[in-house]
């Protein structure tokens, strides 16, 4: 896959519920089924979708999560003892994409999907409860670490979504800033000064990211992930 693939295809399209996760049972809406016929996608999402925790998930900036299938068969490989729970839809995504990972979407990046437009916002920050979820004390970490997070979508243009559409680029106005650079600035190239100044001048950027290219640049240092991607005790 490469960065200028222009399309790609929706296998799965799924919603789901908010309700009690994890040995805590914190609220979570994790758990998404497959939807059938058309959902409209609007400013906050899929029409039915919900999120369990709206200060950290949801909102116009995360507003569909999409997931390349294609990881799946890599993480099989990766943790074979786990690799029953690799399959559609374990990362809670709302969107099961085929023909695209994340080299090949950038930040900014306008699809035409179905009836809808949607506009690549951000990768997806990977939290503790993927460890649950996946029975991996470190899923999170490897998640991060790995770059295959998935990403989210704004809608620009609100409009009905249905399995089997397709995705078409409209526009990338961001073509240096594919996801996997986006991934490896923020998890390994920590403090590269000139491509977080890059970063955060994107003009369309959410500002939690801008806020945290800034804070870098500011204080020379990388923020504490532990409480996002350590299962709390």
């Amino acid at each position: 896959m490469t960065a200028w693939t222009t399309t790609f295809q929706i296998s799965e399209l799924r919603i789901g519920r908010a309700r009690p996760f994890g040995p805590k049972g914190v609220p979570s809406a994790i758990d998404k089924q497959p939807a059938t016929g058309a959902l409209e996608a609007g400013a906050l999402g899929l029409a039915g979708d919900e999120q369990g925790d709206p200060r950290h998930h949801g909102g116009p900036d995360k507003a569909i999560h999409a997931y390349a299938r294609a990881n799946y068969a890599i993480w099989r490989q990766d943790l074979p003892d786990k690799a029953a729970h690799f399959r559609a839809g374990g990362f809670g995504e709302n969107l099961v994409v085929e023909g695209i990972d994340e080299s090949g979407i950038c930040l900014g990046d306008l699809w035409q999907v179905g009836g809808a437009v949607l506009s690549v916002s951000q990768g997806r920050q990977p939290c503790w409860k993927l460890n649950l979820r996946f029975d991996q004390p470190d899923m999170a970490r490897r998640v991060q670490e790995s770059g295959r997070t998935g990403w989210y979508f704004r809608v620009a243009e609100a409009g009905p979504i249905r399995a089997g559409d397709s995705g078409r680029l409209i526009g990338r106005p961001h073509p240096e800033w594919p996801l996997t650079r986006v991934s490896h600035l923020l998890y390994h190239d920590r403090m590269n000064r000139a491509a977080l100044a890059d970063l955060a001048a994107l003009p369309d950027l959410p500002e939690n990211w801008r806020r945290l290219a800034e804070a870098r640049l500011a204080n020379g240092k990388t923020e504490d992930w532990s409480r996002r991607i350590d299962t709390p005790q």
